[in-house]
């Protein structure tokens, strides 16, 4: 296994650091490496093989020719597989929330949640692979009308960084239940995650004598270069995205050529309404679910507070006393709740999102600043009286920054809401069962959350409407999303 000794104390001793091609472990064509870096305290970790053209459609016909024998493995095989993934992971959660905290920066708390969340989707489509529907029917005309379900083909998953476990799995885990064969290219910045547990799947097809080509990884630190002659050519069927706004609409425009299946998961700008009626504890308490996770570096964190006028300032004195009690620093710390930014280029978007709507009258209540290095950190910061346009507002902050902007009525915390071209999710807080039913109808988003402020859940279809995406994950509908429809008239 080409492996790579980290330079960090409290990770596995060797980490796997190649290209994973047809059940072997290789460095990259021309021997190219790329660093992979700890963003709370800006020490090189290790170096992982740098992905060339070459290597990706290496990896492209490994799972082409994996594909029929992977497709005809019975459904149970293929869950218990999965199965036995899932009881890997779980054994291993100590190990992977380590890698998660080391690279991506998020405290070991939250990398340990990641590790449950991620594991959970792998177990929630081993149960799903021996469930693939079909139907037989009489046609009003009298014949019989047989649908089938089959699998889609090879398929390209290009994972983001914010959650390397979890974004990986839940990719992964529905292809291969479907009996689709898996290329991953896995995020610059926090590859080791993925490359940890592609060694577990790649051990477990192993020891089955199962297609080592099924599951197969490339790293890689030029990711347009490496993955566009994989997306051309017609051997692939399936391309799966998720990552900011930006990039699926080139990646959809790439795809467009060879009519690839798509699933895109785009950028969010989550709208977390608190109603006068609002139980104020309780939406702080979400809120700071909603928002903190990961230091605020989610597509579905919440990103603008609208907040009626008449509890806006007591809801800002509960959420900065919430902010006050937050502790920054590196995550293997005890004690720490927020960690780094991903890197110091984030920490600068977040700053001058903020230094914007300071200039254009918004208030600091706590925060406000980037503490001195070395690590990408940011303060936990709330903003008061802050323009509606302020990019704060209307752009996606990834970070950890509460702009609170107030309304005066339903119709216009609606029209606040709905006024942006993403839709991935909302919050709402509210006693009235009547404007939580009217807000699940008219907020525009494939998601929302009604007094609580998460809504990730593996058995749960995730997605989002407008330009935040297309298609979803999780649940039996991120099944189907590698699956095509057959229909046979007898």
């Amino acid at each position: 296994m080409d492996t790579a000794a980290p330079r960090s104390s409290g990770l596995p001793t060797h980490l796997p650091a190649g290209i994973l091609v047809d059940g072997a472990w290789a460095p990259a064509g021309g021997g190219r490496t790329f660093e992979v870096r700890n963003p709370a305290t800006d020490e090189i970790l290790c170096e992982v093989a740098d992905g060339s053209p070459s290597d990706g459609l290496r990896a492209l016909t490994a799972a082409d020719g994996a594909a029929a024998a992977w497709r005809r493995t019975p459904p149970r095989v293929r869950s218990d597989l999965l199965r036995a993934v899932f009881d890997r992971l779980v054994a291993h959660t100590e190990d992977i929330a380590a890698i998660i905290t080391a690279e991506g920066g998020k405290p070991l708390a939250e990398a340990r949640a990641e590790v449950a969340y991620g594991a959970e989707f792998v177990r929630w489509y081993s149960e799903q692979a021996v469930r693939i529907p079909g139907t037989v029917r009489t046609s009003p005309a009298g014949g019989t009308q047989l649908v089938r379900r089959r699998p889609v083909g090879p398929a390209l998953l290009i994972t983001p960084w914010n959650f390397p476990l979890a974004m990986a799995t839940r990719k992964i885990a529905p292809a291969l239940a479907a009996g689709c064969s898996v290329i991953i290219k896995p995020a610059r910045l926090t590859p080791l995650t993925t490359l940890f547990v592609a060694e577990i799947f790649r051990d477990e097809l192993a020891a089955r004598g199962l297609p080592a080509g099924a599951v197969n990884v490339v790293p890689t630190a030029r990711s347009g270069p490496t993955t566009e002659p994989i997306i051309a050519d017609a051997r692939l069927r399936k391309l799966s995205f998720t990552g900011s706004t930006e990039v699926g609409r080139g990646l959809l425009r790439s795809a467009s050529h060879g009519v690839l299946r798509t699933s895109m998961e785009l950028g969010g700008n989550a709208p977390f309404l608190v109603f006068a009626d609002a139980d104020l504890d309780a939406a702080v308490e979400g809120a700071m679910v909603a928002k903190m996770r990961n230091a605020g570096q989610t597509c579905v964190a919440a990103n603008r507070f609208l907040v009626h006028e008449s509890v806006a300032e007591a809801f800002a004195e509960r959420l900065t006393a919430a902010f006050a009690d937050l502790v920054v620093g590196d995550g293997t710390h005890a004690g720490v709740t927020v960690g780094p930014l991903i890197d110091e280029g984030a920490v600068e978007s977040v700053q001058g999102a903020v230094q914007s709507a300071v200039d254009d009258g918004a208030r600091v209540r706590i925060g406000g600043s980037a503490p001195s290095g070395p690590g990408s950190y940011y303060a936990p910061t709330v903003l008061t009286d802050v323009p509606r346009d302020a990019r704060v507002v209307t752009d996606e902050t990834f970070g950890p920054v509460a702009p609170i902007v107030t309304f005066e009525s339903d119709d216009d915390a609606l029209a606040l809401a709905n006024g942006t071209e993403h839709g991935l999710v909302a919050y709402a807080y509210t006693r009235d069962l009547g404007r939580a039913l009217m807000l699940s109808e008219e907020i525009e988003a494939g998601m929302v959350g009604i007094n609580r402020g998460l809504v990730s859940d593996a058995s749960a279809p995730f997605g989002g409407l407008k330009q935040s995406g297309l298609g979803r994950e999780g649940g039996e509908a991120g099944l189907d999303e590698y699956l095509e429809t057959v229909y046979v008239a007898l």
